[in-house]
């Protein structure tokens, strides 16, 4: 169990498949009561919940859409009364080249990869600020710091989530709230199962392979290689550290 986890409420979003239903459960294993939040159901998350003795609540939410965000706030309200822990997860990866990107599929990843954060942290972040007491962890990724193609305008998001991160952990240092991000590398989901777009004819399971040979340790990375970052950054230990970005990626950025 983390240190001071205990009791904590996180809302965790994207929390119905992959990495965030990973981090949902891991923080259940840590002693905190999870919100779940995401379009569809966040089945395996809530029976782990269950199985753990531990009060859950699922919330379907269009994180996008500040009305759907207003009104899942006030049930995570009405439910526990907090939200100490907040866990920017959602994200949408469309592999397109740039001559091929739409202003509206620019502004559809920047709603989802960072206007959403921006209408999250606005929704908790004030009660965070009268308890004194928060923790932060927004989801950018190691292609900030590749040569990655055909994901302009994912990259693009993705450094502003590391600004965003930094900004914010600025002015909610002096109320004990840490904001951190983490940057993972290409880890093996069901979205990235689904790449619509792998360079030259390579399989899904080539580009992966591909991709663990560039890093350090060799092997694709799991959802289970993160949540240890995550129940860190959200825990007691973790009350000097804030606006940093920590790569996870099995050295693939080794210097960034």
């Amino acid at each position: 169990m983390g240190k001071g986890h205990q009791d904590k409420v996180a809302v965790i979003t994207g929390a119905a498949s992959g990495l965030g239903e990973a981090f949902a459960m891991r923080l259940v294993d840590d002693g905190v009561r999870v919100v779940t939040v995401d379009l569809k159901p966040a089945e395996k998350a809530l029976a782990h919940a269950k199985a753990a003795g531990r009060e859950a609540l699922d919330v379907r939410c269009d994180i996008t859409v500040p009305e759907q965000v207003d009104a899942m706030a006030k049930q995570v309200h009405e439910r526990f009364g907090r939200c100490d822990i907040l866990v920017n997860n959602a994200g949408i990866y469309p592999n397109q080249y740039f001559d091929q990107i739409t202003l509206a599929d620019w502004r559809r990843v920047m709603a989802v990869n960072l206007d959403a954060m921006f209408l999250l942290a606005k929704a908790f972040v004030p009660g965070m600020q009268q308890r004194r007491w928060g923790r932060i962890v927004n989801l950018a990724s190691n292609t900030f710091g590749m040569v990655v193609e055909g994901l302009v305008h994912y990259v693009a998001s993705k450094a502003g989530v590391i600004g965003f991160t930094r900004a914010l952990a600025t002015e909610m240092g002096p109320y004990g709230i840490t904001v951190n991000a983490i940057c993972p590398s290409l880890t093996r989901t069901p979205g990235t199962l689904s790449f619509n777009q792998i360079p030259g004819e390579m399989t899904s399971q080539q580009f992966f392979e591909l991709v663990a040979n560039l890093q350090a340790i060799k092997r694709v990375e799991e959802p289970s290689d993160l949540v240890g970052a995550v129940s860190f950054l959200t825990s007691d230990d973790c009350t000097f550290i804030t606006g940093q970005t920590l790569y996870v990626d099995g050295g693939l950025v080794r210097a960034a």
